[in-house]
């Protein structure tokens, strides 16, 4: 597996769509939080999903998620699908995108690059280990993050 990249970038501004469950019942929301590296010896990405997401509950339920990454022509559609919820409409029909079944889990047909991931470790974050200025911008009026760490088991 490879995949060459600034991370920091791909996260921070071209952003991803963070997509569980499978083609009978599957969610995607757009993130722009999330990290790759090694735990355990082995290669992992790690996301972050609001409790109050419709995706949250899909990562609870299933054991694999994928994370994709798009071109820059798709970025309006990443940000619609970041900002619309899918308990409120049919953000996959809507979006434009494709859908695309893999073994484990969903992708989209526009993907430049796929990481498919098994679920290893779910925990929320702790607001009172996080700074007061970070407490204040981010948490005062909205949901907590839940942290999801899974196995990188195939780059497509």
């Amino acid at each position: 597996m490879e995949f060459t990249t600034d991370i920091f970038k791909q996260f921070d501004k071209k952003w991803a769509l963070l997509t569980a469950g499978n083609k009978d019942s599957f969610n995607t929301m757009t993130i722009s939080w999330g990290g790759l590296g090694t735990l355990w010896g082995k290669p992992v990405a790690t996301v972050y999903v609001r409790t109050s997401r419709y995706t949250h509950e899909f990562m609870d339920r299933e054991d694999y998620f994928t994370i994709s990454f798009y071109p820059e022509d798709k970025k309006e559609i990443l940000g619609i699908l970041g900002s619309k919820s899918g308990r409120d409409m049919d953000k996959m029909n809507e979006s434009g995108l494709t859908a695309r079944e893999l073994p484990q889990s969903m992708t989209f047909s526009e993907a430049e690059v796929t990481i498919v991931c098994r679920k290893l470790y779910k925990q929320r974050l702790k607001i009172e280990n996080i700074p007061d200025d970070i407490v204040k911008s981010l948490y005062e009026s909205d949901a907590p993050h839940d942290m999801y760490i899974g196995e990188v088991v195939e780059i497509i």
